[in-house]
């Protein structure tokens, strides 16, 4: 590629960089993706083969390489190595808090079943709630759009059959107890699945998330980029490496991306 040409797609990218940056700017939002800009548009000279390749295949698709670049800013900001971990540590917690659930409402599931029993038999009653839809009217008693289009509804419906119909106080919280029990995680969004599959915490969870992020947006995902699309190992090293601005000693080269494409390739044919 000639002098012009090249200067011609750093050009291009930049604009878009820059368009990008103002219309955050001007609306009072994303930050963090002007951060990403700034780093890029800093380090540009690292980019500069990186800024060819990407116009020379994607300026023949309208719109292709604006939303390319929009994602290397929204997947610096939003998965990058800190986030990820973060989004591994929320992982965890719910984990734990599902566990803590599970137990906690069992107790009282039980706790539940024994005062329906002294209300039985001990000749006692302490005026608390006993049947389902009373709790849920309660619970609901400040939600405006529940006591309009619902309360009368569910009142008659409650009067209309009686207590065996229904389940016991502590069978609808035992309920809540087995299905967090018995609860699976699952990532909502392929980005977030990507980035946290790991078994340990790496760069190449960002990695990961960025192709994820390239997959998600092609024509056959009802994105902008051609289904063949593909970022060559330097081209993707050298944009992680500014978008990141990750430091001398832990910038990635081409032969890292090509060995980490072809671990996630021997993975992908385990499956």
């Amino acid at each position: 590629m000639n002098a012009p040409e090249r200067t011609n797609s750093k050009q291009v990218c930049e604009d878009i960089l820059n368009e990008e940056k103002r219309y955050n700017i001007e609306r009072g939002i994303l930050a963090s993706e002007n951060a990403v800009a700034d780093r890029l548009l800093a380090r540009h000279i690292e980019l500069t083969d990186a800024y060819d390749e990407l116009h020379s295949k994607l300026i023949p698709y309208p719109g292709a390489l604006h939303v390319f670049i929009g994602l290397i800013l929204s997947t610096a900001a939003f998965w990058n190595p800190e986030k990820i971990r973060q989004a591994r540590a929320a992982r965890n917690e719910l984990e734990k808090v599902n566990g803590q659930i599970a137990r906690t409402a069992a107790e009282l599931a039980a706790m539940l079943r024994q005062r329906s029993d002294l209300h039985d038999t001990s000749g006692f009653s302490s005026d608390t709630h006993y049947h389902v839809c009373d709790v849920i009217g309660a619970a609901a008693r400040d939600n405006h759009l529940f006591t309009v289009r619902v309360q009368e509804r569910l009142d008659a419906l409650s009067t209309q059959f009686d207590l065996k119909y229904w389940p016991t106080l502590g069978d609808f919280v035992q309920e809540l107890a087995s299905d967090a029990d018995a609860s699976e995680l699952r990532a909502s969004d392929p980005l977030t699945a990507a980035a946290t599959n790991g078994t340990r915490h790496s760069l190449t969870d960002f990695f990961k998330a960025l192709l994820a992020a390239i997959e998600t947006n092609t024509v056959r995902n009802c994105g902008h980029l051609p289904n063949n699309f593909k970022v060559t190992d330097g081209a993707l090293a050298s944009i992680v490496n500014c978008a990141l601005d990750l430091d001398a000693n832990d910038i990635v080269d081409s032969q890292y991306v090509k060995q980490l494409r072809q671990r996630l390739r021997n993975r992908a044919r385990q499956r």
